[in-house]
């Protein structure tokens, strides 16, 4: 089959939903082989931060020599954003190799999502292409995430957590602790980020029940600003001095100390990382979507933060860029999806920003303009708005000066839209 109908094949996997469990993905591994079984896997979870975290380590092992599979989700503009070997995307050829391999052993008792699916596909790939380790971003939760299938990775990270997905995970943190624990395995390290309690002791409890080392930011590694650009890693086992970070962001800081703490605790399996490695790996690391600058006079900048955490940590971001720009004012162009905390959301931005724009995705479960405008009664600024994200962005520059920042907020969806806007139209992302 050519590419195109393939896509729409899986795609049109979407209509079984969200299944959380193990079941269907083990069966239809088994019947390809297992390929999951010959990979060496450092596995990655959390509500916020495990995409970012993936990426630095894939760069930090990439710049050590090693052939490095990355799995993550979702993607923003090409499905195949998802799946890469040593920075490359899978080609279109071989996603329509190996999904015309699956197909052919599915049967009535087997019907896969479309993540399951996807996740099949990655396993195959990074198998086939012989990488050194393959970094697994969870894709919800962890306990039945699809990804789960890997019984002993060389060491497992849980960046942060959050209220996210409640619908599927619960309604507390240490309920969705539990849940996102669930990747946790015998004796296999964890390294876990800035997490409070409850969640931290739900995560402390299930690695001491396996016999699982923790690793800690802030109690057992640790990272000490030097400068404003530049930082320290003091690691369990070694320190890393000059590090730089391509991401924008302070709290990209936290997501590239788990990053190396999660190497430094698969240094047992022979995966060793230099300094000068994690040096090059993450001052060059890019990951679309994340405080992303798309456009310059007035700055355009991209961020997929769509939960409260993730909005507290984006405008800490904006205030210090107000501080650094006392002139310019900060324009958001907000959408989101219907299930998601929209006042929540908004709450933390509200100090920084000085106008918003609303508007939707073309996604059904977006939620509308009218949705959005309930959260906003406390807000005494301007509000305007426009049903597509291009015109929501021509009306918020028509409101901003040259110094001005807009920033484009609330879901990936929202982001991916953008930037397949952007490149439809010629223009070239900028990164940093």
């Amino acid at each position: 089959m050519s590419y195109s109908p393939v896509i729409e094949y899986l795609y049109g996997l979407q209509k079984h939903g969200i299944k959380l469990g193990l079941d269907t993905m083990r069966l239809l591994l088994e019947r390809v082989g297992n390929p999951q079984r010959s990979l060496r896997v450092l596995h990655i979870g959390g509500t916020n931060g495990k995409g970012s975290t993936a990426a630095m380590a894939a760069a930090v092992l990439q710049r050590s020599g090693k052939r490095v599979g990355l799995y993550t989700s979702p993607h923003l503009v090409d499905f195949r954003e998802r799946i890469r070997v040593n920075g490359c995307m899978i080609t279109e050829e071989q996603v329509s190799v190996l999904v015309t391999r699956l197909r052919a052993i599915l049967d009535h008792d087997l019907n896969p999502t479309f993540f399951e699916m996807t996740t099949a596909i990655a396993f195959l790939h990074f198998a086939e292409s012989d990488v050194d380790v393959a970094v697994l971003e969870v894709g919800l939760g962890g306990r039945f995430d699809a990804t789960n299938v890997v019984d002993q990775p060389l060491a497992c990270a849980i960046t942060t957590i959050g209220l996210d997905h409640q619908e599927y995970l619960g309604r507390t943190e240490d309920a969705i602790a539990f849940e996102k624990g669930g990747i946790i395995k015998s004796g296999v390290p964890l390294v876990l980020g800035r997490i409070g309690l409850p969640a931290g002791d739900v995560l402390d409890r299930i690695a001491k029940d396996l016999s699982a080392p923790v690793w800690q930011l802030g109690r057992h590694f640790h990272i000490e600003p030097k400068g404003t650009d530049r930082f320290v890693y003091r690691g369990v086992t070694h320190t890393v001095d000059d590090l730089m970070c391509g991401l924008a962001g302070r709290h990209q800081w936290d997501n590239a100390a788990c990053a190396l703490a999660l190497l430094e605790a698969a240094d047992h399996a022979g995966i060793q990382t230099s300094e000068a490695a994690a040096r090059d790996g993450l001052r060059t690391v890019s990951w679309e979507g994340r405080l992303e600058r798309i456009e310059e006079h007035p700055n355009v900048l991209l961020d997929g933060a769509h939960n409260p955490s993730a909005a507290t940590m984006l405008s800490q971001y904006l205030q210090d860029y107000a501080s650094r720009h006392p002139t310019s004012r900060i324009i958001l162009v907000w959408a989101m999806m219907r299930d998601k905390d929209h006042r929540g959301f908004i709450v933390p931005l509200q100090s920084v920003i000085s106008e918003i724009v609303l508007t939707q995705t073309g996604l059904a479960r977006s939620a509308t303009i009218d949705e959005l405008r309930l959260a906003l009664d406390a807000w005494p600024g301007p509000v305007w708005e426009a049903i597509h994200p291009m015109n929501a962005l021509v009306v918020a520059k028509g409101r901003a000066a040259s110094h001005d920042l807009i920033c484009i907020a609330g879901s990936l969806m929202l982001v991916g839209e953008v930037k397949a806007a952007v490149r439809g139209c010629g223009l070239s992302p900028i990164h940093g």
